[in-house]
């Protein structure tokens, strides 16, 4: 089973000015994300838009990322669907194509009770054999998914080896490490307004599922690294506070707003949004340049 550890970057699907997917920039993001030691990706995740993408489109970019990936670091898909039927054909479409691991989540909008996301999961990660892992994000999907749920997922499902976990919880992370006994790999998100990387890593999750790896590869590599020692545990505490404040602009509005205006500011394809979001403009995009500026991104990493 993959060992996921350290920067688990979740990508953007970049377009092109015809709104199509723009692969040959997916291979530009791609190669920067492993030439500055990113562990592992994560694509058609919220960050990649993926609910303003039509199924076939998940599908093309499932078959070109893993041809332009080549199996030089782990790739892991979103299986996430609006019912379990179609996450279970989504999620054997990717083990088909030779996905490295699927995460599911619980189907939006419809608040299912406990019992429901259990039935749900269990149905998905039964229907594949390879890794897999659930993403919690109630403030997305509307239901938080327990430490409860999660361990008897675990104890169900070889296959499951991770929780990506986005809530602003300390208990959580204590309860799903303390009840999964570590078989079930907690990597967290970055979000700013939770602040759970640090907590994360002391408990002995094992890296951070991250968006500020697209703007910041290294340096969310580094401070992601598992606390193996006291040295990783001193330099990943004052790395990951003096990028804090790029997280807390990069969270300013939703995903993957922030990051495609960052990207665009250094020269990389980040590409337009689809509608209905809005892309960056004016006073904020200002602020953001600023910032990178200020805090050297823009001279380590512009491409222009």
């Amino acid at each position: 089973m993959t060992n996921l550890t350290g920067s688990w970057v979740a990508m953007p699907t970049p377009f092109t000015k015809e709104d199509k997917i723009d692969f040959d920039a997916f291979a530009v993001l791609i190669e920067r994300q492993i030439k500055y030691g990113t562990s592992q990706l994560f694509i058609l995740g919220s960050a990649g838009e993926t609910t303003l993408l039509s199924v076939e489109e998940k599908k093309e970019i499932v078959r070109q990322v893993l041809k332009i990936v080549n199996k030089r670091i782990p790739v892991f898909f979103s299986a996430a669907a609006l019912t379990t039927e179609a996450s279970i054909d989504l999620a054997q479409y990717h083990e088909y194509q030779g996905a490295d691991g699927v995460i599911f989540t619980v189907p939006p909008y419809v608040l299912v009770p406990q019992s429901a996301a259990f039935a749900h999961f269990d149905a998905c990660m039964n229907s594949i054999s390879i890794p897999c892992g659930i993403y919690n994000n109630p403030s997305r999907l509307g239901v938080h998914v327990t430490p409860q749920t999660i361990k008897l997922l675990s104890d169900r499902h070889e296959n499951f080896v991770v929780d990506k976990e986005a809530v602003g919880s300390v208990e959580q992370l204590v309860q799903v490490q303390r009840l999964t006994e570590g078989k079930i790999k907690i990597m967290c998100c970055d979000a700013p307004g939770y602040a759970i990387v640090l907590p994360t890593l002391a408990v002995g999750g094992t890296g951070t599922a991250n968006i500020g790896g697209n703007i910041i590869p290294e340096e969310s590599a580094f401070y992601s690294r598992p606390w193996t020692s006291i040295e990783i545990v001193e330099e990943s505490r004052k790395e990951y506070f003096k990028w804090f404040p790029l997280l807390e602009e990069l969270y300013t509005f939703s995903n993957p707003i922030v990051i495609k205006a960052a990207l665009n500011i250094l020269g990389l394809p980040g590409g337009h949004l689809r509608r209905p979001y809005e892309d960056y403009r004016g006073k904020y995009l200002k602020k953001l340049e600023k910032l990178l500026g200020e805090l050297g991104v823009i001279d380590k990493y512009s491409v222009k």
